[in-house]
């Protein structure tokens, strides 16, 4: 999933083009077990309640604020392109957070997605535990289809469907350690037609201007220490995939011994979030890596990449292909190019496996570098105006 940070919409955009050749400058790495170190929590990947693959999940603690009445969280989606905690109001099981107001109206968020899909719900106030980290009080959606009157912006056509529940969502909720602090900011602050936020008097909701302080925050950035970005780590998997796997997010840039920043190179991106993919001649700026995203998602040539039959967003070539692409830093530097495999996606589909390497789709505006990207390196998020010894974020480091 992805937020570009003025509007603020999570949407999977994507894209790229076919090559071959080419060397990965970041080393293949192995992830050591957990520690018990506070900053780290641990991941699981494999298929999400909706049988979608490559999907990461953490557990997170939320409680109303201040108080010791808790609820541990699992299934909660792991996603690098976005900003801010989101759950489902059926799996927080009652628990009573505060309501975040704008003046007396209840302040509600609807986030639309590329897919037709949609989420809609009130913007509450939690005590959020991330690891074994100190507590941060931050607001977060809480996912609820029913609240209030949903707007038009998240009701067809706009939005086809929103999503209902965690079954068909496939997540209990979404944790987005992106590179942004809020998943707004000051375009939300100004102006009540943002189509994001949302008041509510009673049932009646029409758009509002929010202050950034009460958005969905990014939790990592308001920790005390471990606070400027994160480090996902998931091992290599073989060839047709396995049938789960296990790693970590470790908290902060260069704050801990488990998040040494030696053997990465730093990638600025925009003030959106992007940088520049370079594939078969052509530039797409709009590109982004997103863990939130099952597959790598371009625009392949469909005598190189074919789609499947039974589903034609994804690719199904006849034998695994070969290819590579050159990120671009936002600026023009660093370069470096990142070799990949595409497999025929319904012979995956097929296997007993959950996590693939070589898992991609077809889309459009940019190279979406998702799962299958983490799969054996050390990716690094970091958060603007957060520095680091990688540097100022925003930045992606591999």
């Amino acid at each position: 999933m992805k937020s570009s940070k003025l509007i603020q919409l999570l949407v999977l955009s994507v894209m790229a083009g076919c090559g071959s050749g080419g060397s990965d400058s970041s080393p293949v790495v192995s992830v050591p077990p957990p520690s018990g170190t506070a900053n780290e929590i641990a991941i699981t990947v494999n298929r999400s309640f909706s049988a979608a693959p490559n999907t990461p999940f953490v557990s997170v603690k939320v409680c109303p604020p201040g108080s010791s009445v808790c609820q541990t969280v699992d299934h909660i989606l792991l996603d690098t392109g976005s900003y801010g905690l989101r759950i489902f109001k059926s799996a927080l099981n009652g628990l009573p957070l505060a309501q975040v107001t704008v003046g007396s109206a209840s302040v509600a968020e609807c986030i639309p997605f590329l897919d037709g899909s949609g989420v809609w719900g009130p913007v509450q106030m939690a005590d959020v535990y991330l690891g074994g980290e100190p507590k941060v009080t931050v607001p977060i959606q809480v996912i609820d289809a029913t609240f209030g009157s949903v707007p038009p912006v998240c009701s067809p056509p706009n939005v086809a469907s929103l999503d209902q529940n965690p079954t068909q969502a496939g997540f209990n909720g979404i944790l987005g350690v992106g590179l942004f602090v809020q998943d707004c900011g000051t375009g939300c602050a100004v102006s009540a037609n943002n189509q994001v936020y949302f008041s509510c008097n009673g049932t009646a909701c029409g758009g509002a201007a929010v202050p950034v302080a009460s958005q969905v925050q990014n939790p990592v950035a308001h920790l005390p220490q471990d606070n400027n970005g994160v480090l996902v780590q998931l091992p290599k998997v073989p060839a047709g995939g396995m049938p789960s796997s296990s790693g970590l997010l470790v908290l902060g840039i260069g704050t801990q011994p488990n998040n040494s920043t030696t053997g990465v190179t730093t990638y600025p991106t925009s003030q959106f979030g992007d940088f520049t993919t370079q594939f078969s001649g052509i530039s797409y700026t709009n590109s982004f890596i997103d863990s939130g995203s099952n597959g790598l998602f371009f625009n392949g040539s469909p005598s190189q990449l074919p789609p499947c039959t039974s589903n034609s967003s994804w690719f199904c070539p006849p034998a695994t292909v070969l290819l590579s692409a050159t990120n671009i830093g936002a600026g023009g530097a660093p370069i470096g190019s990142v070799p990949f495999a595409i497999g025929n996606a319904e012979n995956l589909f097929r296997s007993a496996n959950n996590v693939f390497a070589e898992l991609g789709g077809e889309s459009f505006g940019g190279f979406d570098w998702g799962l299958p990207f983490f799969l054996g390196r050390k990716v690094f998020v970091g958060i603007e105006g957060k520095s680091s010894g990688l540097g100022n974020g925003p930045y992606w480091a591999y």
